[in-house]
């Protein structure tokens, strides 16, 4: 079988694997989910009509079965607390955790890839000294501490971004592209992608320094600088572009970890994303909408990390001969 064909059965193994998890972890926790909708006054009758509007009166097994298919078809169920399906709650505020997500990472990943190769460069500098410790910070604080402090100096302090939210309450809109676009919009978004770009950029940085210190120990540096070629054109156009491969791989595993990690930010920022839909779900006993919500995440992590062994093998083949 091919590297592909193999990745490709391990991503929908894991994804199998997680699902069975999530299923019996939200089914087999102590207490009844349905007694968080159920009136007390209900009849026993009525009771049960609840209780098979969800599904919930079925054996477990036969609910296990049900809950794959309809998985495979794309369908997470009803929610309890709205009463209406799932996925297109989910898709609903996918978009906002989409955008929030690619901007911040893009902007970490750019800015730090580029702010690595100037370290490498100024290797032994004072300018190094001073910036290798402010990066080691950043990447070791909290985000939730981080977000906080953003919070306090940028919206609180100076007053220059809203708080929290998406947009200002009441706002009309012609499109939804026309909210996405909207000067309100890209201001409520500000400071969560601030954050999450503090947060990320300490690997690029980190990990484009070491890999173009290394490239640059390589013999085709060493070549291009007998030829007299200038250093700005040996970093930018010999070593930078060597140092890229770890890159990029990193890129695509951290994208299928930040939408996970986007929980914390979207709480501290009331940021309407699925981060922020899983917790108010879990909080509300909303169990098949904290089910759905973990399960995008969890598919959307293996997925990227499915891309990243695909892309890494393309760039470098002997990985994919080395599991062949």
């Amino acid at each position: 079988m091919s590297f592909v064909g193999r990745r490709f059965l391990h991503m929908l193994f894991v994804l199998w694997a997680i699902a069975t998890i999530m299923f019996l972890m939200f089914r087999l926790m102590p207490g009844d989910p349905s007694t968080a909708y159920i009136d007390p006054n209900f009849t026993g009758e009525q009771r049960q009509l609840v209780l098979q509007q969800f599904g919930l009166d079925k054996p477990l097994s036969e609910q296990y079965l049900i809950f794959l298919r309809n998985l495979a078809q794309g369908e997470f169920g009803l929610s309890f607390r709205y009463r209406q399906p799932v996925l297109g709650l989910i898709l609903s505020v996918l978009p906002n955790t989409l955008l929030l997500t690619m901007t911040a990472l893009f902007s970490a990943y750019i800015f730090g890839g580029l702010f690595g190769a100037l370290l490498a460069w100024k290797r032994g500098s004072t300018f190094e000294a001073v910036s290798i410790p402010i990066v080691l910070t950043t990447r070791a604080m909290p985000d939730f501490w981080l977000g906080m402090l953003v919070l306090a100096v940028l919206a609180f302090g100076l007053g220059w971004f809203p708080s929290g939210g998406a947009n200002v309450a009441g706002a009309t809109y012609a499109s939804e592209w026309g909210r996405i676009f909207s000067i309100d919009y890209l201001r409520h978004l500000a400071l969560p992608v601030l954050t999450l770009a503090i947060f990320l950029q300490g690997l690029p940085v980190l990990l484009m320094r070491s890999n173009m210190l290394e490239v640059m120990r390589e013999e085709f540096v060493t070549m291009a600088r007998m030829k007299g070629l200038p250093e700005r054109s040996i970093m930018l156009r010999h070593a930078a572009r060597n140092a890229l491969l770890p890159l990029v791989t990193a890129f695509a595993i951290t994208f299928g970890q930040l939408i996970g990690n986007n929980v914390v930010v979207e709480t501290v920022f009331s940021w309407p994303g699925l981060g922020r839909m899983l917790v108010d779900a879990v909080a509300n006993s909303d169990y098949p909408l904290a089910q759905g919500a973990f399960l995008v995440i969890a598919f959307v992590l293996v997925f990227m990390n499915f891309v990243a062994d695909l892309v890494y093998g393309l760039l470098d083949p002997r990985v994919a001969h080395a599991h062949g």
